[in-house]
């Protein structure tokens, strides 16, 4: 007969083996550092590793939406923060995604990504056409900031490679590189306030200028579809701010590939609208993450059927 250590031994074996196949581990691609993406991605990492039985999640660090998209791509278990534009760039290949069509799918609507344009007293650029000649940042490599910085220049009717001297930075370096003096002005899409930019407009001795150019916004849409709206900055967001600025806003979605199983999907969008104050708690544009927004017109990637279960049962239809 078989001991009772032994047959103990063999029980506790046996859940550890059925503990481990119920593991799941989920990434987060976020974003760089000086962003938003990065802390939210954390706050909702933090919150499926303790509210969903048996899920691991953890936030990565990247260059940005495109990234993100491209590792949803790969089929491993990604969730990712993107920009609308380029989730339909992914889905369609298009642009940056050029003969590889990501098939993508929406969990959530998140909150309005306002594009900045930023520069400091002393620089000379007071509107968009005085980018001309100066040195820029579009955004680093693999962002959605350069994507919509690309379509923002070639608006205004500049050319991004012949009327400025361009650099590929993201946003904690656009900021450093500003107050070095090694650029005059750079673009950041992001929520507000973003980190990074608080902290210029909070150095001494310099004064932060928000560049104006949400008159470019009925071009883009016309060329891109309608995926970019006219906003508005509020003057005490950031410290030095003269007026309102008025901006282009594009909305952040949450997605995951189309073959994240329907029950996967299903907790991580419950744990976004249920356990909301942990995520607020992290970054208050999480206030915006609200089920009325989950409209088929909010984004231009259909939703994830495990999105669109949640979201009848809480009597919100999407279509």
């Amino acid at each position: 007969m078989k001991s009772i250590k032994s047959v103990l031994l063999g029980l506790l074996a046996g859940i550890g083996i059925a503990v481990a196949a119920h593991a799941q581990n989920i990434s987060i691609a976020t974003g760089g550092t000086g962003g938003v993406y990065y802390p939210m991605g954390g706050g909702l990492a933090a919150a499926l590793s303790k509210y969903v039985p048996g899920m691991q999640a953890t936030a990565e660090v990247t260059g940005g939406s495109v990234d993100n998209l491209k590792l949803v791509g790969t089929g491993k278990p990604y969730v990712a923060f993107s920009m609308s534009d380029a989730a339909l760039d992914a889905l369609e290949g298009e642009d940056k995604f050029k003969g590889n069509k990501v098939p993508v799918r929406t969990l959530a609507v998140l909150y309005p990504n306002r594009m900045h344009v930023v520069s400091v007293d002393g620089k000379g650029v007071n509107k968009l056409s005085d980018l001309k000649g100066k040195r820029v940042s579009t955004g680093s490599p693999g962002s959605a900031t350069e994507v919509m910085a690309f379509r923002i220049i070639e608006a205004a009717g500049m050319d991004k490679d012949k009327d400025m001297k361009r650099e590929r930075l993201g946003v904690a370096e656009s900021v450093n590189a500003l107050k070095d003096g090694k650029i005059d002005a750079f673009f950041w899409v992001g929520g507000l306030p973003t980190a990074a930019v608080s902290d210029l407009a909070n150095t001494p001795g310099t004064k932060i200028k928000m560049i104006d150019h949400s008159e470019v916004v009925a071009a883009m849409n016309k060329k891109y579809g309608n995926l970019y709206v006219q906003d508005t900055i509020p003057k005490d967001v950031y410290k030095g701010m003269d007026a309102d600025n008025k901006q282009a806003t594009v909305m952040n979605i949450l997605v995951a590939h189309q073959n994240m199983d329907e029950k996967t999907a299903y907790n991580i969008v419950k744990t976004i609208f249920e356990k909301k104050d942990d995520l607020v708690a992290v970054h208050k544009e999480a206030v915006n993450f609200k089920l009325e927004n989950q409209k088929k017109d909010a984004t231009p990637v259909p939703f994830h059927p495990g999105a669109l279960k949640y979201f009848a049962e809480k009597g919100i239809k999407v279509n």
